[in-house]
C-alpha cells in the first residue's frame, strides 16, 4: 500500500536541435512545430503517475516555460482506455513526500499544476478513457478540456478510498462548475462520462470519439497560427480573473499526504489492492463502484 514497501517497482537548445520528439521513460514530447507541442502519456497498461513520472513532467513543463515560441500544447494519451488512471498508491510514501520542492517552492505535484496553469502557452487536454485522481487534476490545471463522448470518464475517486485529493481540485472545481457540483464530484466521488462532464462544465465539449483528435488538432493548429504575445497577454488577464491563488494548492497536497496514512485509508486501499488496484481489469475500469462496496 501507499506508504509501505511495495512488491511492484514501480542543454535545452541541443535537445531541440537533435530531434523534434523527446521520449522520456513514460512521457513523450513531440514538437509538431515550433509553436505547437504535444505531450503524450505512454505508461501502459494504466498510465499510473508516480514520483518518477512527476519528475519527467516537471522537466517537460520547464522546457515549455523556457521556449517563448510555444503557443499551444496538447496533452493526450497513447494508452487505450486511460488518459491517466491515478497516482501510484503502491510506491513508498517517502518517495512522494520526500521530493524536492519545485520552482514555486511547493511540492512538485502542486508546483506542476500551478506552473501548467500559468504558462504563456495555451494548454489543451484531450481525454479519451479514464482521467482519475491526478489525471483529472492535471486536466483541471489545463486551459481547456475536450472529451470523447463514448470513452471518457473523469473521476475524483479519492474520498471513496478514504483520503483527500492532492492535486488541487478543491481549489479549481468550485470555480469551474460551482460549489454544489464540486462537492458532488469530490465527495460523491463517482465517475462522470463525457456527456455529463460537458453538461457540468468540467469539459469544454464532449465530442464523438471519431472526431476528438481532429477537432483538438484543428483548434491547436489555429491557435498556433496566432500572435504569441496576444495569446499570452489575453491568457494572463483571464488567469487574473479566474485562477485560484497559488496559496490554495499546497494545502491540498499536505492533506493528501496526511490522509493516506490514516488507518481508514490504509484499510480501504488494502482492500482495493487485494481486489486488483493498479492492475488491468475491472477494479481500475470501475473504480468508483469498488470504493462504494467497502464496509467499515
Amino acid at each position: 500500500m501507499f506508504g509501505q514497501n511495495s512488491k511492484q517497482s514501480s542543454d535545452y537548445s541541443t535537445l531541440l536541435a537533435t530531434t523534434p520528439t523527446t521520449k522520456t521513460a513514460k512521457i513523450r514530447l513531440t514538437r509538431k512545430s515550433e509553436a505547437y507541442w504535444e505531450v503524450t502519456f505512454d505508461n501502459p497498461p494504466l498510465n499510473i503517475v508516480g514520483p518518477s513520472e512527476v519528475r519527467e513532467l516537471a522537466k517537460i513543463v520547464g522546457q515549455i516555460e523556457a521556449d517563448p515560441r510555444v503557443k499551444v500544447v496538447v496533452f493526450d494519451s497513447a494508452v487505450p482506455d486511460y488518459f491517466i488512471a491515478h497516482y501510484d498508491l503502491l510506491s513508498p510514501l517517502k518517495d512522494s513526500s520526500g521530493m524536492k520542492p519545485g520552482p514555486t517552492g511547493m511540492h512538485p505535484v502542486p508546483d506542476i499544476m500551478v506552473r501548467l496553469s500559468r504558462l504563456r502557452a495555451v494548454t489543451i487536454v484531450s481525454i479519451r478513457g479514464r482521467a482519475s485522481g491526478i489525471g483529472s487534476e492535471l486536466a483541471l490545471a489545463a486551459d481547456m478540456r475536450f472529451a470523447s463522448r463514448e470513452k471518457a470518464v473523469v473521476s475524483q475517486f479519492e474520498v471513496g478510498a478514504g483520503f483527500v485529493p492532492g492535486g488541487g481540485p478543491m481549489a479549481r472545481l468550485p470555480r469551474l462548475v460551482g460549489r454544489g457540483r464540486a462537492i458532488e464530484m469530490l465527495i460523491g466521488a463517482e465517475g462522470f462520462d463525457g456527456e455529463l462532464a460537458e453538461r457540468y462544465g468540467y469539459v469544454n465539449r464532449a465530442l464523438p470519439d471519431s472526431e476528438l483528435d481532429g477537432f483538438v488538432d484543428a483548434l491547436a493548429t489555429r491557435i498556433a497560427s496566432f500572435d504569441g504575445q496576444a495569446i499570452a497577454d489575453t491568457k494572463n488577464l483571464i488567469n487574473q480573473a479566474s485562477l485560484p491563488p497559488d496559496s490554495e494548492m499546497q494545502p491540498g497536497w499536505d492533506a493528501f499526504i496526511t490522509s493516506v496514512q490514516r488507518p481508514a485509508a490504509q484499510a480501504r486501499v488494502k482492500v482495493l489492492v487485494d481486489e486488483g488496484l493498479q492492475q488491468p481489469g475491472d477494479v481500475e475500469k470501475n473504480l468508483e463502484q469498488y470504493t462504494a462496496k467497502y464496509q467499515e
